[in-house]
This record gives C-alpha cells, structure tokens and sequence, in this order.
C-alpha cells in the first residue's frame, strides 16, 4: 500500500482532492517504478488540483504532480536499476498519466533521467520543472548571443516557480539581472537571489502605442505573456532575445512585428514538455553546476501531500512565492 493526492469527481461532477492509500495493482503501466522522495507544485499543478481539473486532467480517479525525484524501486528496462536515482519532469505525467503527488510512481523509461551529480532529490525537485525551464531559457538566450557583457538581463514574473530560478541562475553565471514584479514585499527575497535591480510590475503593465521605445534589456526570460511581453519586445536591443515560458499575464499579445523587422529581435519559445532526452541532461548538469545551493535553500517552502489542495488554490491566485517541495513521505 502506498499513499497519494486522489482527484476524483463528487455528485455534482466537481473534482475533489482527498488523501488515500492505495495498493500497488492501481499503478499504470509502465516500465519503471518509482519510490518517490519529493514532489512540488506548478501552476498546472494547482490547475489539475482544481475542481475543473484545468482542462488538463482526462480521466479520473487522477493523481496530480507533473514532476518528482526518487530511487527506483523495479525496472524492467536496462538503463535504470533499483537503487538508481531519477528526476521526472513532464511527458503530460500529473495531467494526462498519474503523476508524482504518491509514495510510488510507475512510468515509461523515456521519461526519465538520472538525478543529476551534486544534487539530492529534495534539491532536484526545489528546481523543478520551473527550475528546468528556466535552464532551457537560458540556454536558448545563450544560444542566440546572450553574454554577460551586453547589458541587463530581465526576468518577468520573478518572484515565481520559473523566475526565482532564473534570478538566481542567471545573477550565477555573471549577468546583472532585473527582476519584475507586483508584490514589493519580494524584493529583499530577489535581491538576496541575484537581482541587481528591482523593476515595478505597473512599469511595464501598460501597452503603449509606441512600437519601440528605448533599447534597454539585452535579453529576457518572460513568465508573465499578455501586454508586459509586448511592451518589454519594444524595448529590447537590437539582436537580442526574449524566451518566453508562461503566460500568467495572458495568452494574447497585443504587439506588432516592428520589433522584429527594424531591431531583429527574436521571441524564443521554450517548452520541457516533450524536450529530448539529451536536452534535458544538458540542462540538468548545467543546473548541478551553476546553481548556487544556499540560494536553492532560500526559494523552498517545504510541504507534504495533505497540504497540496490549499497550496493549488493558492499558487492559482498568485500567492505562493519560490519554490514549494513536497515531501511525500512525511
């Protein structure tokens, strides 16, 4: 028996998270089972935590949590073995395939990778997915000519899963960072990640109707979409590079192509959903590398599974700061 976050729908046809024991015959398919050590929560954590389900979740009874770390418990594929350590981050697993809010997990080989060297599974799982995109971010900026000697590097949305981390990554590897955000009381908390420099969310709130302003950011890692986007796209240097990774500000992006045709800016989409295999352990090892580990400690807010359903509420309203980490055997 083992014990998860069970979503499942009452008479009204609203999911309800509850806490259960389970046998190990419920567990899907899958090549791999996992003893799960730690989990933590997204913002499509808090939406398959929801009673709706987000429109993520398909079937239900469900098990949410899109990422988790532990030591493999069975595997029938050669490339992993009881005992070896692994990290999961997405695949649809917490939407569409149970996911890591449980004791146990059984998943398909592909989707996993080997805990990266220098990191234990409570610090894989304080970075994350949100930690892992904003790698990828980085990356993809680096990738199209992101130095630490071409200017501020802005981070929107930075009090967040995506952009503590990219706060702290980025100040790490040598870039002077601005971080925005709409909550003033976080900003002793991002100074003390990195950030040089505290930018006011209403500063770049409002859609002007100026194509370009002034070339400020030599690059950006936008967590927020919507009308911040398009206003931070007009003010980019010329060349740089903006990687977008949420949308929490919006969908829509009222801009014009005029940032694009007269100063060559690039809008860079990073997604690690489906990223490749070798992708991911690139990621993974620069993380090991980079991250600085007290700062990791300064972003968790630690957890365990009966507190997930008010956590998903909560980090749906914008109210959870850093990163929280589940412990899902407490």
């Amino acid at each position: 028996m083992f014990r998860a976050v069970v979503m499942e729908k009452n008479d009204e046809g609203a999911a309800v998270a509850r806490l259960a024991e389970l046998d190990d015959s419920a567990l899907p398919e899958g090549e791999v089972t996992v003893a799960v050590e730690f989990s933590t929560l997204n913002y499509k954590d808090g939406l398959c935590l929801s009673a709706t389900g987000g429109g993520l979740v398909r079937t239900y009874p469900h098990v949410p949590g899109i990422d988790f770390a532990g030591v493999v418990a069975a595997s029938g594929d050669a490339r992993y073995k009881p005992g070896d350590k692994v990290v999961l981050t997405g695949w649809r697993v917490g939407e569409v395939h149970w996911g890591g809010y449980a004791e146990k997990a059984r998943v398909k080989a592909d989707w996993l990778v080997p805990l990266a060297v220098g990191l234990t599974t409570r610090q894989a799982m304080a970075v994350g997915t949100a930690g892992l995109t904003a790698m990828l971010a980085i990356m993809a900026l680096e990738d199209h000519g992101l130095t630490p000697d071409r200017g501020e590097v802005l981070v929107t949305g930075a009090a967040g899963g995506v952009g503590s981390v990219a706060v702290a990554l980025l100040a790490a590897a040598g870039y002077r960072v601005a971080a925005v955000t709409g909550r003033p009381e976080t900003a002793g908390y991002l100074q003390g990640l990195g950030a040089a420099r505290i930018v006011p969310r209403e500063e770049l709130a409002e859609t002007v109707k100026r194509p370009l302003e002034s070339e400020t950011w030599a690059g950006c890692v936008d967590a927020v979409g919507g009308a911040m986007l398009a206003r931070v796209l007009g003010q980019m240097k010329y060349g740089a590079s903006v990687a977008a990774v949420g949308l929490a500000g919006g969908a829509a992006l009222p801009a014009t192509v005029i940032p694009f045709l007269l100063r060559g800016v690039n809008l860079l989409g990073i997604d690690s959903v489906l990223k490749p295999y070798a992708d991911r352990v690139r990621a993974w090892d620069r993380i090991a590398a980079l991250m600085p580990l007290d700062k990791l400690e300064a972003m968790i807010r630690p957890a365990v599974l009966a507190d997930l359903p008010d956590l998903g509420a909560a980090i749906l309203k914008g109210q959870v700061q850093g990163r929280v980490v589940v412990d899902v055997r407490a």
